[in-house]
């Protein structure tokens, strides 16, 4: 059986257990994705892992997901050159992942595993309020997302309805924000010095001037210099 014909395999068991509780997300020829509502995701996520046929005993990894200023063309910059320069842009369209359905700003990816089948399979779903973004624990379906979902709430400020000891797990006790979200500052918002008056560390607001990072490479050739470009007119 071919790569395709495997997945496809595989989609129509996910479709006959859980018709109406997915939809199919567009993913890589070898790959598998499916996007769920954020109400059916625990029931989702315990059919996924109980029913015989998929037997997903195993959450492999859980990543969070900031879609802000998603498939623009030029990276948001508040001054660059308009000439000289290229700019960053996004790969083609084709190649990047779609947002999710609704136009959510952050979003919970869950990478699976079937140790029984040796199948995977990456489920999604949106957090539907930007400013208190929330979905439920899968804790209780696979422990190993204890770590996973507090480094998601570390990293992007999401919330998991019933985790048992949702808190930070990277970033320090002091830390305000939120790291890998796309509107946080490269250079952070406080930082941290010894004073040797107080004899103790402090915590104090960033003194580093923000900048704004824009890749560019320099080309020397005729579209950019006017010295170099070609002479239109006829030579004798």
């Amino acid at each position: 059986m071919t790569a395709a014909g495997h997945i496809e395999a595989l989609a129509q068991k996910v479709d006959a257990q859980l018709k109406g509780s997915v939809a199919r997300a567009p993913s890589l020829a070898e790959e598998l994705a499916y996007e769920v509502e954020p109400q059916a995701l625990l029931a989702v996520c315990t059919t996924l892992r109980d029913a015989p046929e998929l037997r997903f005993e195993m959450l492999m990894d859980l990543a969070g997901v900031d879609y802000l200023d998603f498939r623009k063309d030029q990276w948001k910059t508040q001054a660059a050159t308009s000439t000289g320069f290229s700019r960053g842009r996004l790969p083609q369209e084709e190649l990047v992942p779609p947002a999710p359905v609704g136009g959510a700003r952050f979003a919970v990816a869950y990478q699976l595993l079937s140790i029984t089948h040796n199948e995977r399979l990456r489920l999604r779903v949106r957090c539907e309020n930007e400013a208190d973004p929330v979905v439920d624990s899968v804790t209780d379906v696979w422990a190993s997302a204890n770590w996973f979902e507090r480094e998601a709430f570390d990293l992007f400020g999401i919330l998991f309805r019933g985790h048992p000891d949702l808190r930070r797990i990277l970033t320090d006790y002091g830390f305000v924000g939120h790291p890998f979200r796309k509107d946080f500052p490269l250079s952070g918002n406080v930082e941290v010095r010894y004073d040797p008056e107080k004899r103790r560390v402090i915590y104090q607001p960033v003194s580093i001037e923000p900048r704004v990072l824009v890749p560019k490479v320099i080309r020397e050739d005729n579209r950019y210099n006017p010295a170099l470009r070609d002479d239109p007119a006829p030579r004798t």
